[in-house]
């Protein structure tokens, strides 16, 4: 009688092993899974960080360049491939990207805008509108007045009449090193140059402060070599 008692003690024991063996194995075959699928849907991409690349290969209006990461002014710019604008900034005259912006309080602010070292670009495309060339030649004769000064060897300047859409302007030109730049005049804010160029499907605009005109050769120079390193391969 023991030994019958004994047996159906040990049975149940016996089913119980059989059936947690299949659920443990099946548990773990689904964690498994899960774990594979989050590897392969987890975001390999950041927008910046310390492996960001050096330059990016961009495309605006058809036309490829390479812009140094660090010069691009936006975050939401620095990525690869066709954008429609790029904002950045290179420190004059090294044309080195500049480094973080340093923090401004209320005392310090005064003298955080008191000079500007770096001239600023804007790439967009241009959508076959008018031409710098065109505009220079065609549009800008109709608003100058006829009197012009030599206040620098070889720079011409021209002064748009007060009542034209440049009134407060004045049209500087020169034929070698080639520049032409349209600039405000010093007021409360320092007076500042736009000078423009077309580089196949793109508009290179850049900005720099009207007194570097005193070595305007220098600033001419510097953007035809700031253009020439942004190229990137010629089709």
């Amino acid at each position: 009688m023991t030994m019958f008692s004994a047996v159906p003690l040990r049975f149940p024991r016996t089913r119980t092993r059989a059936h947690v063996v299949p659920i443990v194995l099946g548990g773990a075959a689904a964690a498994g899974a899960v774990a594979l699928v989050a590897y392969l849907l987890w975001p390999t991409w950041g927008t910046s960080g310390a492996n960001a690349p050096d330059k990016l290969p961009v495309s605006i209006g058809g036309t490829l360049f390479n812009l140094p990461t660090a010069a691009i002014r936006m975050k939401i710019q620095r990525h690869s491939g066709p954008q429609e604008r790029i904002d950045l900034d290179f420190l004059y005259p090294s044309l080195e990207p500049p480094g973080a912006p340093k923090h401004v309080t209320a005392d310090t602010v005064e003298v955080a805008v008191q000079s500007i070292d770096r001239i600023f670009l804007s790439i967009a495309a241009h959508h076959d509108a008018l031409s710098p060339e065109q505009r220079t030649a065609t549009i800008y004769p109709r608003y100058l007045d006829q009197a012009a000064t030599q206040p620098e060897d070889g720079l011409t300047m021209r002064i748009f009449r007060t009542e034209t859409p440049y009134g407060g302007e004045d049209l500087y030109s020169a034929a070698n090193p080639a520049l032409t730049a349209r600039c405000t005049r010093d007021a409360a804010t320092p007076g500042m140059c736009l000078s423009e160029r077309r580089i196949g499907g793109a508009d290179l605009t850049f900005r720099f402060p009207r007194s570097w005109l005193s070595q305007w050769r220098e600033v001419a120079e510097t953007m035809e070599r700031l253009t020439a390193q942004l190229r990137g391969p010629k089709g």
